[in-house]
C-alpha cells in the first residue's frame, strides 16, 4: 500500500523553508566601524568641505607623534635617573629610534589604509570615496619623511634639542618651515598628480586609493629635500 501526501500539507510548508532564506538575503552588511574609522582619519572625511586637506593636516601632526612620545620617555627617565645618560644610551645602542619610528608608522599607515580604504569603497559602493583620506594622511607624512629623513650629508649639523616642533631623525628637525613647505607641495602635487599619480589610480581595490597619493608624497619629498639642500 502506497503512502500519498497530502497537497495541502506539502504546500504549507514550502513557505516555511523559504524564509529564512528571503530574509537572510534581505540583511544589510554589517557596518565596518573599525575600518570606517580608519579610512576616514578618525572622522576627519566627514568635513564637508576640503577632507583631503584636514587628512593632510592629520599627516602632518602624526610626523610629530614620535619625537614627542619618545621626548617624552626620555624626559621621565631621565627624571627618575637625574641624569642623561638614558637618551646617550638610546642612541648609541640603536642609532636613531626616531627615525626608526617614523618608518614604522609609514608601514603601519600604509598596510593600514589600503585594507580600511578597500573596506570603505566596498561598504559605500563607491570608487575612491571622498571621505576615505587616509590616503592624505599617508601621502602627506611620506612626504616629511622622504623630504627630512634623507641626509643632506653636505650640511651635516648637531641635532637642536628643545625644538617644539619635532623631528623626523635626531639630525633633522621638523621646524615651521618644512612643515608648512612640505604641506604645500604634497596638496600641489596630490592635486596635479603627475605621472604616474593619475595611472596609480586604475589599480584595484584599496591599492588605487593609497598609490596616488604615496607617488605624491614622494615628489612633495623630493621637493622639500632639494629645499633643504639649498638651505632653507
Amino acid at each position: 500500500m502506497t503512502e500519498k501526501t497530502d497537497p495541502a500539507l506539502s504546500g504549507a510548508q514550502a513557505p516555511t523553508t523559504s524564509a529564512p532564506s528571503s530574509a537572510s538575503a534581505a540583511k544589510p552588511p554589517k557596518k565596518p566601524r573599525f575600518a570606517l574609522f580608519v579610512a576616514t582619519a578618525a572622522g576627519l572625511g566627514y568635513f564637508p568641505k576640503a577632507p583631503g586637506t584636514f587628512g593632510s593636516l592629520a599627516g602632518l601632526i602624526l610626523a610629530l607623534v614620535p619625537w614627542w612620545t619618545f621626548d617624552g620617555m626620555v624626559q621621565a627617565v631621565m627624571l627618575a635617573q637625574r641624569n642623561g645618560t638614558f637618551f646617550s644610551l638610546v642612541s648609541a645602542r640603536h642609532g636613531d629610534p626616531i627615525l626608526w619610528m617614523q618608518i614604522v608608522l609609514a608601514i603601519l599607515l600604509a598596510v593600514m589604509g589600503v585594507w580600511s580604504a578597500r573596506r570603505a569603497e566596498k561598504f559605500w559602493h563607491q570608487t575612491d570615496p571622498q571621505r576615505v583620506v587616509i590616503d592624505e594622511v599617508s601621502g602627506q607624512h611620506l612626504a616629511l619623511l622622504i623630504g627630512c629623513g634623507i641626509p643632506v650629508w653636505w650640511r651635516i649639523s648637531a641635532p637642536r634639542h628643545g625644538l617644539p616642533l619635532g623631528f623626523i631623525t635626531f639630525r633633522s628637525s621638523l621646524n615651521w618651515k618644512y612643515l608648512l613647505l612640505g604641506f604645500i607641495l604634497f596638496r600641489v602635487f596630490d592635486i596635479w598628480k603627475p605621472f604616474p599619480a593619475r595611472q596609480a589610480e586604475s589599480l584595484p581595490g584599496g591599492w588605487g586609493i593609497m598609490a596616488d597619493d604615496w607617488i605624491a608624497g614622494i615628489y612633495a619629498g623630493l621637493g622639500l629635500w632639494i629645499a633643504r639642500a639649498m638651505g632653507l
